[in-house]
């Protein structure tokens, strides 16, 4: 090759590699439901260590209530949102075309609590007792509604205060009996003040997954899918493994006042399970999805015909990152 030729190769070569640099990758656009807050640590880890642009891809966060956030996802404005499993159910239950595409926690981390002054041991216990609830809406009200069922007990056999999201004050405060609200939360906060406090599990009676990645049927059979979740899963392998150093980064998005340490520490049990060890983080449980569908059709919310299989898939799930 001619010195001549030689050069214009290279600086062909070098052009192309300068144009490569500074070409914009493209942006995805993630809905996470709530306002910015700890729970969210691993979408902030993902963002701040650039695990997305490692998938090729750069991503912005918008917050809000998950009810505005699916109709957003719905007209392609966002292209996945962070909610519950609920969400995506009641969604498609509804003719939308959604479905869940990776599961953050392995469990609704949902629980009735209560001080432990009540005496609330049981969930035969709650029968005539005013129970506090953020709406009729969501992973805490259905959950509720399936330990109740476990009971024997409807709702009518209780009495219901919506309450928003305000369960730790109006336990406390007095206002309510008991609350539904989150392991890895309030029973958090009133242990750390010093405060006796008891809790019920849900998860025998509602064994459904907790918060996770919802998309489009469309997204979710593409490669975004997979990059989107691979990169998640990253982040929450790392947010496992050094809880402190995760704490760290997402404090710069969701500041002091977005939650503790100790409530991102309680979190972690609930992102692993023994089926996350075999197929991966993110990973949903085929026999969990089954029964909490089964009771959301006795409950009339989601129609007899339809398949636990309709609402969630795990082929974005990658088994390598466990």
């Amino acid at each position: 090759m001619s010195r001549f030729l030689f050069t214009a190769v290279l600086s062909l070569g070098l052009l192309g590699a300068a144009q490569a640099q500074t070409t914009p990758l493209p942006t995805i656009h993630i809905g996470l439901g709530y306002i910015p807050n700890v729970q969210f640590t691993p979408f902030y880890v993902a963002k701040r260590l650039d695990y997305f642009k490692a998938e090729g891809l750069n991503v912005e966060y918008q917050h809000g209530y998950v009810s505005e956030l699916i109709p957003l996802l719905l007209q392609g404005k966002l292209d996945f949102v962070v909610g519950d499993p609920e969400d995506a159910i009641l969604a498609r239950s509804a003719g939308q075309p959604v479905k869940y595409i990776m599961a953050m926690y392995q469990k609704v981390p949902a629980t009735v609590f209560s001080l432990a002054s009540k005496n609330i041991r049981t969930p035969a216990d709650l029968k005539g007792k005013v129970i506090g609830i953020p709406g009729t809406f969501g992973s805490t009200y259905f959950a509720l509604g399936a330990l109740l069922d476990s009971a024997g007990l409807k709702e009518s056999d209780v009495k219901l205060a919506s309450i928003g999201f305000t369960q730790l004050e109006a336990v406390r405060g007095g206002k309510v009996d008991a609350a539904v609200g989150f392991v890895n939360n309030e029973v958090v906060n009133l242990k750390a003040a010093g405060v006796p406090v008891s809790t019920l599990d849900v998860t025998a009676a509602y064994p459904m997954v907790g918060v996770g990645i919802i998309t489009t049927d469309k997204n979710a059979q593409t490669a975004l899918a997979k990059k989107v979740v691979r990169a998640s899963q990253r982040a929450m392998r790392l947010t496992i493994n050094d809880p402190a150093q995760a704490f760290k980064i997402g404090l710069k998005d969701f500041g002091s006042g977005g939650g503790t340490l100790s409530v991102l520490q309680a979190s972690l049990p609930l992102m692993q399970s023994s089926a996350t060890k075999v197929s991966g983080l993110g990973y949903s449980d085929p026999a969990a999805w089954t029964k909490a569908v089964a009771y959301l059709q006795k409950q009339g919310k989601v129609p007899s015909s339809a398949k636990a299989s309709d609402f969630f898939s795990n082929a974005a799930i990658s088994k390598t990152l466990k």
